[in-house]
């Protein structure tokens, strides 16, 4: 880990600005990574080994999606789902191997990439949908009413009822 020396400046509302110098721990080593990856847990399952490899283009023609997980399945224990640490750095020698290239500049990418990158989609505008200036019918002046419209009795409502009475 190396310490990295950031400068805040801050004005307050009498107009003096306050400077400050801020230490903090790069955490980027391979095993934070590898946490970041897993979701804070010590054991990563094949969905984020996969996502980890996607995110740090690994990926290429000589090493493909298949290569990743078949490299996955080798390098778990026969019964379980998750891989460990130690187990994560015996699959980056394999990739390593698969792309001509040694461990560490497999490991100086992933951690190149910093953790994990997260992404969605955005809907497109819909005209009709997002301006209410195009409303038509009675959405143009707010959309149905919820009160009823006759507030009458029924003439059901003052009939006698047929049941006869308990008393």
């Amino acid at each position: 880990r190396r310490c990295v020396q950031e400068t805040v400046s801050t004005q307050s509302t009498w107009g003096i600005i306050n400077i400050f110098l801020v230490y903090k721990m790069e955490s980027n080593n391979l095993q934070t990574i590898f946490s970041s990856f897993a979701g804070g847990a010590t054991e990563m399952d094949g969905r984020q080994f996969a996502k980890l490899t996607k995110d740090c283009k690994l990926l290429d023609k000589k090493l493909t999606a298949t290569d990743v997980d078949l490299t996955f399945a080798k390098v778990k224990a026969k019964t379980a789902r998750k891989i460990t640490y130690k187990q994560f750095q015996e699959a980056i020698g394999h990739f390593a191997t698969k792309k001509g290239v040694t461990a560490e500049d497999v490991e100086n990418t992933i951690v190149a990439q910093g953790g994990p990158t997260f992404s969605g989609t955005k809907p497109d505008a819909v005209k009709f949908h997002d301006d209410k200036s195009l409303y038509t019918g009675v959405y143009a002046n707010g959309g149905p009413s919820t009160c009823l419209l006759y507030t009458s009795p029924s003439p059901r409502d003052r009939q006698k009822s047929r049941m006869p009475s308990s008393a």
